[in-house]
């Protein structure tokens, strides 16, 4: 081999091996120390965070905000008319959660009405904190079906069930979330949204256009490290579903029961604060028992 053939395939070595272990040792930190681009984009969240759960009194938003407290959570329960409720959730939330350093608050705010929730995040961030995380869980049913649904029970499950979710989730939004860089909000949608069900037509649309909101949030507040996702229940024990006769449902749900609000409590807890939802946004998680298994 020539000497000009053997400097020449020495150089194209040494060129290759000094852009490898650029590459491989390239510094988390910047020469001046700083954090870089990408690894500053990520804020964990405090000891004790802000946790906001609409409609909290009961059912499916009092096991969540029991989870949330159990994980040392500041809890705020929200509630639209039963302060009593709402009290007694706090309670047990103080109880459960003070050695890991959870507590809650009772608020009041009808998550229909825009300057009552706009009121609600004000008083939030000066008496409690940034708010960190948002569960949009306060909802109603009118069944009824569609020939003989009246309008207000049509607007009054939009108005709540659909507008409360946009209202609360900007109010955390803009009044914390966007500022501090850091949030996660979780919407209780329902597998209704997808599959519907007869004498629904209301809330299959409200909670249908839960599911499109939440993939276009995650969408804008991303660039906030703010993860949006929605939570899609099935058939859940709980006064909503109290009255209906099982053995109609039953038989399309391949677990063959209904499910729990700790159930669901478990999933929000999850994508609320374990590190490992901190990279899941825009989705919609089915908690069914498998009813809804190829609806999406």
């Amino acid at each position: 081999m020539s000497t000009r053939r053997t400097r020449l395939l020495l150089v194209l070595a040494m060129a290759f091996l000094c852009s490898v272990l650029s590459f491989v040792s390239k510094p988390a930190l910047s020469s001046r120390g700083r954090v870089s681009l990408s690894m500053a984009a990520k804020k964990d969240f405090p000891a004790n965070p802000v946790a906001v759960v609409t409609g909290a009194s009961r059912g499916i938003g009092k096991a969540v905000a029991l989870a949330l407290g159990d994980a040392g959570c500041k809890v705020v329960v929200n509630y639209a008319s039963n302060e009593a409720a709402a009290q007694a959730v706090c309670e047990e939330v103080k109880a459960r959660a003070a050695v890991k350093g959870g507590t809650a608050v009772a608020m009041k705010a009808d998550c229909s009405n825009f300057d009552e929730i706009t009121a609600m995040f004000q008083r939030i961030n000066a008496e409690v904190g940034s708010v960190d995380v948002l569960v949009n869980n306060a909802g109603i049913t009118r069944d009824m079906l569609a020939i003989m649904m009246k309008p207000t029970d049509f607007t009054d499950v939009i108005s709540l069930n659909l507008n409360g979710v946009f209202f609360c989730s900007q109010a955390a939004f803009s009044s914390s979330m966007m500022k501090s860089k850091r949030g996660r909000i979780i919407n209780i949608a329902s597998i209704i949204g997808q599959i519907g069900n007869p004498g629904q037509v209301n809330y299959a649309a409200a909670k249908g256009g839960v599911i499109g909101m939440t993939r276009a949030m995650a969408k804008e507040f991303g660039g906030r490290n703010v993860c949006v996702n929605a939570v899609c229940p099935g058939f859940i024990e709980s006064d909503m579903t109290k009255d209906l006769n099982k053995d109609a449902y039953l038989p399309n749900i391949p677990l063959k029961r209904f499910g729990t609000p700790e159930e669901v409590a478990g999933l929000v807890r999850f994508l609320a604060l374990d590190p490992a939802a901190s990279y899941m946004s825009g989705h919609c998680y089915d908690i069914d028992g498998g009813l809804a298994i190829g609806a999406t």
